[in-house]
């Protein structure tokens, strides 16, 4: 019983984490439109704004806005990948959906998160990688928890009718 509680638990904490993740998605893109600097956390590049970006290299600015448009889409379509596998197959104690969604969160932000350790712009570090470190401790903890669920619930029983039912017939 403990262990279907773990499932549970776990599953849902990594449901709600990949909506998380498809929030964070849509305020990247909405930022991207009407927010006052490059991205959340990057208020200027360089000491340049992006009105003075602009006003001597539009295309530029366009091309960044571009490429932040792309990234939002993956970050939100990752984020529901990971909802929907973690709602509607780890919650059933499939091993290959919690492999799937561990897989793409890892993949994702081990990509993404080493060029933020290179200094090669600044950041405001709570606003701009905060909410996605909280999102992935809480993920961390839900797959863990959903982990020790499936282990358990994978566990062969030991009761007569698992015997009876599996013992070959004469």
């Amino acid at each position: 019983m403990q262990d279907n509680i773990r499932l549970r638990h776990g599953s849902l904490l990594m449901a709600i984490t990949g909506v998380a993740f498809i929030g964070y998605g849509v305020v990247f893109l909405i930022w991207n439109f009407v927010g006052g600097g490059f991205e959340l956390g990057v208020t200027t590049i360089n000491g340049v704004t992006r009105a003075q970006l602009n006003t001597f290299e539009p295309a530029v600015l366009h091309y960044i806005g571009h490429l932040h448009v792309a990234t939002a889409a993956f970050i939100i379509s990752t984020g529901l990948a990971v909802a929907a596998l973690a709602w509607y197959g780890v919650r059933r104690g499939e091993l290959w959906a919690w492999t799937t969604a561990v897989a793409a969160s890892v993949v994702g932000l081990a990509l993404a998160l080493p060029m933020h350790y290179l200094d090669l712009f600044s950041h405001d570090w709570v606003t701009h990688l905060g909410p996605i470190y909280l999102a992935t401790i809480l993920f961390v903890v839900g797959a863990l928890l959903a982990l020790q669920g499936i282990r358990a619930v994978g566990r062969p029983a030991t009761t007569s009718r698992t015997a009876t039912l599996s013992a070959p017939r004469p």
